[in-house]
Order: C-alpha cells, then structure tokens, then sequence
C-alpha cells in the first residue's frame, strides 16, 4: 500500500488484513520502491499523489521489472490520468473516496486475472513434489498421484500464496466460490486439506507444507 494519508493506510490495513492479506506500508515513492524490491509483494495499491517519487513514476519502474497487479487509488477522476495509468502498466483506477469492499474486490479480481494470465504449463516443484496445472498432473518421487479438479485448485490457491495465513473463509471464497460467511462448509475445508496431506506430506500427522495456524487458518510452506 503506497499512500501518504494515514487515515488511508489505516482503513487500507483493516481492510486487507481482515480479508486475510499481509500489509506493507509507504507514504512515499522512494520508500514504496525498496520495500517492493525486498518484499515481493502479491499486488500493489498505489496513491498518484506522493511525496518525492510520484506515483506515475512508481508504477513506471514497478511494471519495468515485474507482472505485479497494480491497483491505482487517486482523487484524480479525469479520463486523462485513467489512460495514462493504463497504458503506464496499471491494472485497475478506484477514486477517492471509495468503499472498502470495493476496493477489496478490485485487487482480488486484479490477482485474478494475473494468476489466469499467467503460464500454467510450468511446473512447480517443493520437496518430492512436481506439479503441471495445464496438464492437471501431480507426481511424487516421479510417480503419478490421483488428485481432483478441487484438489489442484486448492493446491493452486496455495501456490499462489505460499507462506501467507488464509483462513477457512477465505478458502470458501476464492477457492469453492461460496459467499463470504459460508461457515458451514467449513468441514469441506478440513476434509481437503487433510486430503493434501495424506497426498503431498511424508508425515501427514505432521505436515511441512500444510500447516495449521491454530484459530487463523492454514498457511503453505514450499
């Protein structure tokens, strides 16, 4: 998040942290570049107006060297400035003042389309494991492991934010396609996961890659 408004960046933090993201945090261009070079960061909302480094040049240098989703959050609302962050690289323009929900939704759908962009004829590998999604094919110690449609989408899921806490609500969302508060599908949650293990883990009574954060949720370790 990259906003000089602390008033901002609070409402920005609850928002995101509540829906199960980690938060860094810049009030200013120069900044918001180092902590993007050292975090990696999943997907960026930047504000155009900054101190120093404005936000035209921060989207320019982030979208020189990274796919990264980038989320432009702006009092600005003239068509100019959305066209020139566009073609500067940015993925989606919300205008002050938002709605949280809103803007939640923009980023996960700006995550979205990066991860259906992205190539899936790649294979991962983590411990004895080497997965193809385009192939739908899960090998371990090179031998064939039966896996569902479900469980390479949850698998996915957890590629895509390995070592980040998600909850069983979050899961439900994004990976079932319930609404939010379909708690009573929680079970199906502890039933796949505990499927993951049995397939994935040595020691699945004592799993390395799926682990539980006790009252939180689960979070994947490569």
């Amino acid at each position: 998040m990259i906003d000089d408004d602390v008033a901002v960046q609070r409402v920005l933090r609850r928002t995101l942290q509540n829906a199960g993201f980690q938060t860094a945090v810049a009030g200013d261009g120069t900044s918001a570049m180092q902590i993007f070079r050292t975090t990696v960061p999943g997907a960026v909302i930047l504000d155009l107006r900054l101190p120093g480094k404005s936000g035209y040049d921060v989207c320019r240098e982030i979208r020189a060297s990274s796919r990264v989703p980038i989320v432009v959050l702006s009092a600005a609302t003239d068509e100019f400035n959305k066209v020139l962050l566009l073609e500067l690289g940015a993925d989606d323009y919300v205008t002050k003042p938002f709605s949280p929900r809103e803007l939640l939704a923009r980023v996960r759908a700006a995550l979205r389309r990066a991860h259906e962009n992205s190539t899936e004829d790649e294979a991962y590998r983590f411990g004895e494991i080497e997965v193809n999604f385009r192939k739908m094919e899960l090998l371990r110690n090179g031998l064939s492991v039966p896996f569902s449609r479900l469980e390479f989408k949850l698998l996915r899921f957890f590629l895509d934010n390995q070592d980040r806490v998600v909850s069983q609500a979050e899961l439900l969302t994004q990976v079932w396609g319930y609404p939010e508060r379909a708690g009573f599908m929680s079970g199906s949650v502890r039933t796949q996961i505990l499927g993951l293990r049995k397939k994935i883990e040595k020691d699945p009574g004592n799993p390395v890659h799926f682990r539980t954060v006790h009252r939180t949720g689960y979070k994947f370790v490569p």
